[in-house]
């Protein structure tokens, strides 16, 4: 592999195939973030939708989340995942829009009944409770949210023999620049 499109193209592929296929290693890539109070954070997510096109992710998330307070005041975001047949590391940067009420509607509509009752947790997420099982998950459309990852830049290793590794960047166009591993 001589050209770096051949690597990025290859990460492309494992993303979609995240969004596609449940046991894939891109279906739970781990989400960090910066808290308000600075404190960094990071938490497996679900791969919802994947765009090679428009260099998006996107993710689905209860709205009252630490993460997203997190994303409210800092609409910034780091995905990582690992893929360990291909011996691959994806790490991406992205800016997050925070979409909720009609504009995510159409999505809603698509989340399976079962999967509802993550979305509107009682107490909200993080809040404390007195047992492991004082809360009630009612699934409420109103505490939907996507969060809609403008990826800007991907950082792909690859740990062949030897070892490749390169950069791309959205300002760049996604050319890609091989960097030392």
């Amino acid at each position: 592999m001589s050209d770096p499109g051949d690597l990025l193209a290859q990460a492309w592929q494992h993303l979609a195939r995240g969004v596609a296929d449940r046991r894939a290693p891109a279906r739970h890539p781990v989400l960090a973030t910066v808290s308000p109070d600075g404190l960094p954070e990071a938490r497996m997510v679900v791969l919802r939708a994947a765009s090679e096109s428009a260099g998006t992710l996107e993710i689905h998330s209860d709205s009252e989340t630490p993460k997203v307070a997190a994303l409210h005041a800092r609409p910034v975001a780091a995905l990582h995942v690992w893929v360990p047949k291909a011996r691959l590391q994806i790490r991406m940067s992205a800016e997050v829009e925070i979409l909720t009420g009609a504009q995510v509607m159409a999505q809603w509509e698509k989340v399976p009944c079962a999967a509802r009752v993550s979305y509107g947790t009682e107490p909200a997420p993080g809040k404390p409770i007195a047992q492991a099982h004082d809360y009630a998950q009612p699934g409420d459309p109103a505490r939907f949210a996507v969060l809609h990852c403008i990826l800007s830049r991907m950082d792909l290793l690859q740990l062949d023999t030897p070892h490749r590794r390169a950069v791309y960047c959205r300002q760049d166009l996604w050319q890609g620049t091989w960097v030392a591993p």
